[in-house]
């Protein structure tokens, strides 16, 4: 059967379900992403440097493997609908709290609370919805909701190209209020998963017991994911800074350059996600970060807006090409009776250990003649060949029906 024909056959419950976990990711990286675009006017008006501004960068990544235990948790034992619901009013809350901080250290705390958050909305939006499709198109839902995060991106890069000079960053966060109103969609619109109503139905189970009894496939994961997030965030987080800093772009350059970065993202985890159902999921990461190589020096090291765009807008095709399958590789590997807690979980360990790639990218680049370009190529190209040795060790486990599964 087609892809057309596959999508076709989804009931309204399924499409409300992939659109509803689509935006909730989109919209949850559209408020982490703002900070991107905002730490310079941060530093400027607490008096700061880059260096303690990229602090929020990394305690919100470092809270998002405690969210993700916790809410995922709470996914597992009460539903993926009611959680995710809660998750996305708290991170949306959480966005308009940071442009009210009053100094730095609050602001921090505030990002903190964001990242705790932002750590539940992305494991049970998968869960959700990976637990509610027919396994032929877990490939490109995949691609589709891991777009979700390149598209938070590009909306950010659109809002701060539009708002900045208008609004200024405490304006900027107060937009991130948005993301509540998601909640009355899932609310109305998108059923329960149907493997989490069979799991309920029988006797409860720890999921925590759950991932004792499959550690090692744990532990791989969460390298893979460490990997996986040096990928992603250090190819992104500090990329306007390094417009910015490195080469005095304005605002609307900076902004136009981000979201032709964004584009190519979005075009990557599409086609990859939909390559991984031909192909295999460990192939299409591993061919996805082979292509990142080649684009590094274009992207890092290129002289002019055109170069510099052309050079991200490729690169970010393979980080995200490669980011595409991460939804359906995690939950496929998943223990069937902690899919809420142990994909979402194992994603943000991997964030956590990751976590201080920001601060290292800003430090780096300072003890370098503020060298972000350089910071940059770094983390990618070394991170993208752990990223397919890695992968390429591993296990893969395709074509499972997920519901037939928790049935048996």
């Amino acid at each position: 059967m087609s892809l057309a024909a596959e999508l076709k056959g989804l009931n309204r419950s399924q499409v409300h379900a992939i659109w509803a976990s689509y935006l909730g990711w989109t919209l949850d990286a559209f408020d982490f992403f703002l900070l991107v675009f905002l730490k310079g006017a941060i530093a400027k008006e607490f008096g700061a440097t880059d260096e303690a501004v990229s602090e929020a960068l990394f305690l919100t990544l470092a809270a998002r493997p405690f969210g993700a235990f916790a809410f995922g948790w709470l996914a597992d034992r009460y539903g993926r609908r009611p959680v995710l619901m809660g998750v996305i009013l708290a991170f949306s809350a959480f966005s308009v709290a940071s442009g009210l901080a009053t100094s730095l250290s609050m602001l921090l705390a505030v990002r903190a609370a964001f990242g705790f958050a932002m750590g539940g909305e992305w494991g049970i939006g998968a869960s959700l919805v990976m637990e509610s499709i027919p396994p032929k198109l877990r490939g490109p839902v995949s691609g589709l909701l891991q777009s979700g995060y390149p598209s938070g991106y590009f909306l950010a890069s659109l809002v701060y190209y539009l708002l900045f000079d208008r609004i200024g960053w405490r304006g900027m966060f107060f937009v991130g209020i948005a993301p509540a109103l998601l909640v009355f969609l899932i609310r109305m619109h998108v059923d329960e998963s149907p493997v989490h109503l069979i799991n309920a139905a029988k006797a409860r189970v720890n999921p925590l017991v759950e991932i004792g009894r499959h550690w090692k496939i744990a532990l791989y994961l969460v390298v893979l994911m460490t990997a996986f997030n040096f990928f992603s965030h250090g190819t992104q987080d500090q990329y306007p800074t390094f417009l910015q800093k490195q080469h005095g772009f304005d605002t609307h350059t900076v902004g136009i350059l981000t979201a032709i970065m964004n584009v190519g993202a979005i075009i990557g985890g599409l086609t990859f996600g939909i390559w991984s159902e031909k192909i295999g999921r460990k192939n299409a990461i591993m061919i996805a970060s082979l292509l990142a190589l080649p684009a590094i020096p274009l992207w890092a090291f290129g002289s002019t807006p055109m170069l510099l765009g052309l050079g991200a807008f490729l690169l970010q095709i393979a980080v995200q090409g490669a980011w595409g399958i991460v939804p359906v590789h995690l939950n496929e590997l998943s223990p069937a009776l902690a899919r809420g807690l142990f994909p979402g979980f194992a994603y943000q360990l991997g964030n956590l250990i990751a976590s201080r790639n920001g601060p290292f990218q800003a430090w780096f680049a300072r003890t370098h003649d503020g060298n972000y370009g350089l910071a940059l190529a770094l983390v990618a190209g070394v991170t993208a060949v752990v990223l397919v040795i890695w992968t390429w060790l591993g296990p893969e486990r395709r074509d499972i029906d997920f519901v037939k599964e928790a049935k048996a």
